[in-house]
């Protein structure tokens, strides 16, 4: 399988999750063990020789394939999650959606200066969630970021407002 033949599957659903909205469905792929593989494989050739330690998935969409990254690669896997879904103690950042404000968390524990760190969510749009991540990451002064979505939306101009000195990578345009 492609990944245009990926791409094809994806689904866009007008007005979700507001009025106005054309939300980028994956989760149609995730249904075909295929899909998963040709994306999976895709991701990990890209970082299997970049020293990744650390994989970190932004909830909820941000997890699916994360975890699937992180045992290719063998790094371990962070969650950054809502407000009060992490057990231990956390750091936190609010940011501006293309539809409300929102805030995310790490543990506080949850990265070191040694760390090598993937950020995967999946998708890029005006990028509000993805630099919220950034920061939140930078604060545990790691080696690197590498960052990484499913598909990315470009006429939102996302990746144009994101650090130089981070790579990013993107399966899909659209």
């Amino acid at each position: 399988m492609t990944l245009q033949e990926v791409k094809e599957s994806f689904r866009t659903v007008q007005d979700f999750p507001k009025k106005g909205i054309q939300f980028i469905d994956f989760t149609t792929a995730l249904k075909k063990p295929e899909c998963i593989k040709t994306m999976s494989n895709a991701l990990c050739d890209y970082y299997k020789d970049k020293g990744i330690t650390k994989v970190v998935g932004i909830e909820s969409r941000g997890f699916f394939m994360a975890t699937a990254i992180c045992t290719r690669i063998d790094a371990g896997f962070v969650p950054l999650r809502k407000p009060g879904k992490l057990p231990a103690e956390t750091i936190s950042e609010s940011y501006q959606k293309e539809y409300g404000t929102d805030t995310i968390e790490i543990h506080k524990d949850a990265l070191t200066e040694d760390d090598v760190v993937l950020l995967h969510d999946d998708i890029l749009a005006t990028g509000g969630t993805v630099f919220a991540a950034i920061k939140l990451i930078k604060k545990f002064n790691v080696k690197k970021i590498y960052l990484n979505f499913i598909g990315e939306i470009d006429f939102l101009g996302g990746r144009e407002k994101i650090d130089k000195e981070i790579d990013v990578y993107s399966l899909f345009h659209v």
